[in-house]
């Protein structure tokens, strides 16, 4: 077996590849890309009565299309009764991150990191209480993202649109990760 120097040796470490904890109520969802010389297309979801027939008991509402441009960061949005389902194109790469601040809930407090799009589709159910933040990890081209949800969006007193800052969880949750 081979020996490393002290040096290498000290800070030597192995790569955690366990399941990470998932924040309750998160749900993903993988979706089937059919592609063909001509293109490609992805179901978003079969809708019977509004219910989102891959996301049971998600109804709905109103279904919303946002750019980031290139590196920017948009967070945190939080919510008391709106779900939000995300898609982003396997064409574009989004960092997610979610965070868990339902006081009381088994997972309060955990804060969760992770890559959209990037080759893959996948729809992320995002429960209210999460707050949820993004950043277009590509340096010179704009991102999309797809989204569902269940409350309309108002700007009278019954608006569900609330915020914390974007460094609310540090600004470290933003980098992206070396090693």
């Amino acid at each position: 077996m081979t020996q490393f120097n002290k040096e290498a040796e000290a800070q030597y470490a192995k790569q955690d590849y366990s399941a990470k904890k998932r924040i309750e109520g998160l749900e993903i969802v993988e979706l089937k890309r059919f592609n063909d010389d001509g293109g490609a297309m992805t179901e978003l979801g079969r809708l019977d009565g509004g219910i989102h027939k891959q996301l049971p008991g998600f109804t709905v509402k109103q279904v919303n299309y946002s750019v980031l441009e290139p590196l920017a960061i948009k967070a945190f949005h939080l919510h008391k009764r709106q779900t939000d389902v995300w898609y982003v194109p396997p064409s574009d790469k989004l960092l997610l991150v979610l965070a868990d601040v339902r006081k009381g809930s088994p997972t309060e407090g955990l804060v969760m990191r992770f890559v959209l799009g990037d080759g893959n589709s996948r729809l992320v159910r995002i429960p209210p209480g999460v707050a949820h933040g993004c950043k277009n990890l590509r340096p010179a081209s704009p991102c999309a993202i797809i989204y569902f949800v269940d409350v309309q969006f108002s700007t009278d007193d019954q608006c569900d649109e609330g915020r914390l800052p974007w460094d609310h969880f540090g600004e470290k949750v933003w980098d992206v990760e070396r090693g």
